[in-house]
C-alpha cells in the first residue's frame, strides 16, 4: 500500500469503458478517502462521451501501458477486464505495493484445473490462485482484510451465496440446490448483440447457458466449502427485460414442519435485523397480509428496491405440503454484484470504514 493514512488514495481502474468500470468511477467519485481515480480504454475515448452520467467528474482516460507506468503512485487496481487479462497484468501491480481487485473470474478458483474447466483458457498465474481471496465480504471479511489480492465474485454467484448460506449452514437436506435467476441485460457487457437491442428484448426474456452456466462450478466450490459438504447446483439464467439487477430465487429442501418464521429467526441470527448486523443485507420480515393463495407481493424483495444500491434483499417463504424452502434475493447486478462489493472489499483491505462510499440507498 502505497498511502499511509488511508486518506488520500490513488485508485487505478483496468477497464474504464464497461458498465462495470463507469459503475467503479462512479462511485469511486463519491468515496471521501479517494483522491485520484485512474480509467484505462484501450482506444483513444472521451471519459464523458463513454459515460455521460459522469460529465464534469473531470475524469479522463489513459492507457493501460500508461497506468502500468504509474504503478507506484497507486493505491488499489480494480480490474473490470474479461476473464483472462488480470491474470498476466496483475503481479506487475502487487510487485509494486498495490493491492488488486479483480471482477472477472481470474482469481475465483483455487484450483488451476478448476478455473480451466469452467472457463477454458490455462490459467498463466497458478501461484497467484493460492494467495488470492474470495471477496464476499460478509462471510471472508477477516481473510479480506489480510489479503493483497482478492477475487470479486460474480454477479449471481454473489447474489445466491447471500440468499443461500445461512440455509445450507443451517436446516437445509439433500445436495441439489435449483436456483432460476433473471438478470438485467447489462450483465451481458457493452459490446452489441442483436439479440439485446431493445427492439428485441423489449417485452421478452432470453434464456441462456442452461446446458452449464460458468458460475455453477463457481456456486458449488464456494457453497460446499460453506456447507461443509458437496453442493448440487442447478443455476439456470435468463436476461430480463430491465438494464440492471438481479432477481434470483432458490428452492432447497428442509425438514418437514420448517416454517416461515423459522427461516426468518435464522437469517436474523446469521445477518441481523435491519442496519445491524451486516449492514448491506437485508431480510424482509414482514408478516402477511391474509391466507393461502393472498397475492402478498409485500412479502419478498423487488429490483426496483436495490438498483443503485450495495445492498442485498432476501425474502423467504416454505411450502408446508413439499417441505421446501423458497429464498428470493435481490441485487443490483453492477453494484453489489460488481463495484459496489469490490469498493466494500477495498475499504475492509485497506482498513477503513466498510461502507465508505457505499452507505446511499437505492433510488
Amino acid at each position: 500500500m502505497n498511502t499511509q493514512n488511508n486518506q488520500d488514495l490513488t485508485v487505478g481502474v483496468i477497464g474504464g469503458t464497461g458498465y462495470a468500470g463507469g459503475e467503479l468511477c462512479r462511485l469511486l467519485l463519491g468515496h471521501p478517502n479517494v483522491a485520484r481515480i485512474l480509467p484505462t480504454s484501450r482506444e483513444e475515448k472521451d471519459f464523458e462521451e463513454i459515460h455521460p452520467n459522469l460529465l464534469g467528474s473531470g475524469l479522463s482516460f489513459l492507457t493501460a501501458d500508461r497506468l502500468a507506468e504509474r504503478a507506484d503512485e497507486l493505491d488499489v487496481v480494480l480490474f473490470s477486464t474479461p476473464t483472462g487479462e488480470a491474470m498476466r497484468t496483475a503481479r506487475h501491480y502487487l510487485d509494486r505495493g498495490a493491492r488488486v481487485i479483480d471482477l472477472s473470474a481470474d482469481f475465483r478458483f483455487a484450483d488451476p484445473a478448476a478455473y480451466e474447466r469452467a472457463h477454458g483458457p490455462h490459467h498463466e498465474s497458478p501461484d497467484l490462485l493460492r494467495e488470492a481471496v474470495y471477496g464476499v465480504t460478509e462471510l471472508y471479511r477477516e481473510d479480506i482484510a489480510k489479503a493483497r489480492l482478492v477475487a470479486n465474485p460474480g454477479c449471481y454467484a454473489i447474489t445466491a451465496i447471500l440468499g443461500l448460506t445461512p440455509l445450507l449452514q443451517g436446516p437445509a437436506t439433500g445436495r441439489r440446490v435449483s436456483v432460476h435467476a433473471v438478470n438485467g441485460t447489462t450483465g451481458a457487457g457493452v459490446t452489441p448483440k442483436r439479440a439485446l437491442m431493445h427492439a428485441e428484448v423489449a417485452g421478452s426474456m432470453l434464456a441462456y447457458s442452461l446446458g452449464g452456466h460458468r458460475h455453477g462450478p463457481e456456486l458449488e466450490e464456494v457453497l460446499g466449502g460453506l456447507a461443509g459438504r458437496p453442493v448440487e447446483v442447478d443455476l439456470n439464467t435468463t436476461h430480463g427485460d430491465f438494464a440492471r439487477g438481479i432477481h434470483l430465487q432458490a428452492n432447497v429442501d428442509v425438514p418437514a414442519g420448517t416454517t416461515r418464521d423459522d427461516l426468518i429467526a435464522l437469517y436474523q441470527e446469521f445477518y441481523g435485523a435491519g442496519a445491524t448486523g451486516e449492514y448491506f443485507v437485508r431480510v424482509n420480515a414482514r408478516s402477511p397480509h391474509g391466507g393461502l393463495n393472498v397475492k402478498d407481493y409485500s412479502l419478498y424483495p423487488s429490483i426496483a428496491a436495490v438498483n443503485g444500491s450495495n445492498f442485498c434483499h432476501l425474502g423467504l417463504d416454505v411450502d408446508t405440503e413439499r417441505n421446501i424452502a423458497k429464498v428470493v434475493a435481490v441485487t443490483d447486478n453492477l453494484v453489489k454484484g460488481a463495484a459496489g462489493s469490490a469498493i466494500q472489499n477495498m475499504n475492509v483491505m485497506l482498513g477503513i470504514d466498510e461502507t465508505a462510499g457505499l452507505r446511499h440507498h437505492a433510488l
